[in-house]
């Protein structure tokens, strides 16, 4: 054990560092999932040196298999608040699974720069949601039913599945829009993390056995150190990324997260222009 400890110091430090780091701002800002650990990763295999081929496919691959666990414990600790809508989970779910299935394969099949790029402006959008709009918007009062509803889950799967993220982002901002209360809209989007990642993480594996240039313990896409690494800090340290939280006034930390992720997105573009 300390052999390969010693032979991989520069990867372990650094997905360690990652994961403090990931863990801190989502217990900060209350944000969590790929839109704070796709780009802790993605910086973390960038200073490794991990070709830009396979950089930002191993960083969501591996993003997606973090979120499985940390899904399904936030679904449970929201569903004994009574929080989760079980009628859409189980109306969406099979939508969102079929959806980010077909995401896992698109993004392996996407050149990784252009990845990149679409991961960098899908950031500047949320930025820009989270600086400018309002907890009131709404298009209507209800969610749609078929077949609108079912096209809705299978796009979220798809495009959260590509961008590494558990789909609660987008899941909360459809949900609000559709007149769900922010609080049952937070529940119910937190299941959707399990039903993203599972599907994703088998596709992103079997898309990416026996890639090449893939850094050390891979699996297809999904690295196995960085899973580990990122999945037990994540938990460790949002803790106290809640307790600066409190400390700080609440008024600014919504346009204090937009700004990091407006920054972070404008860094990742930058990448590949």
């Amino acid at each position: 054990m300390m052999d390969i400890i010693v032979a991989h110091w520069p990867l372990i430090a650094t997905l360690i560092g990652a994961g403090v780091f990931a863990g801190l701002i989502a217990g900060l800002f209350g944000i969590g999932g790929g839109v704070v650990i796709v780009p802790a990763l993605y910086a973390a295999f960038g200073a490794l040196g991990v070709d830009d081929a396979v950089r930002m496919k191993v960083a969501v691959a591996t993003s997606l298999a973090t979120i499985i666990a940390t899904s399904l414990r936030s679904a449970l600790s929201h569903y004994k608040r009574g929080a989760v809508d079980v009628r859409v989970l189980k109306s969406w779910v099979p939508w969102i699974m079929a959806g980010a299935l077909m995401g896992a394969f698109a993004a392996s099949a996407t050149p990784g720069p252009a990845l990149t790029a679409g991961f960098g402006v899908f950031l500047l959008l949320i930025a820009m949601q989270m600086g400018f709009g309002g907890p009131g918007w709404r298009l209507r009062d209800t969610l749609p039913g078929a077949p609108f509803g079912q096209i809705i889950a299978t796009l979220l799967g798809l495009f959260s599945a590509m961008a590494g993220i558990g789909g609660g982002v987008i899941g909360v901002i459809v949900m609000t829009l559709c007149g769900k209360p922010i609080h049952r809209a937070v529940g119910t989007a937190s299941g959707f993390g399990a039903a993203i990642g599972l599907p994703a993480t088998l596709g992103f594996v079997i898309a990416g056995w026996g890639m090449p240039r893939l850094p050390v313990f891979s699996f297809g896409y999904v690295n196995l150190a960085g899973f580990v690494f990122i999945a037990a800090l994540t938990v460790l340290m949002a803790p106290v990324g809640v307790a600066l939280a409190h400390a700080l006034p609440v008024r600014h930390l919504r346009r204090l997260m937009a700004i990091l992720l407006f920054i972070t997105g404008l860094l990742m573009l930058r990448d590949v222009f």
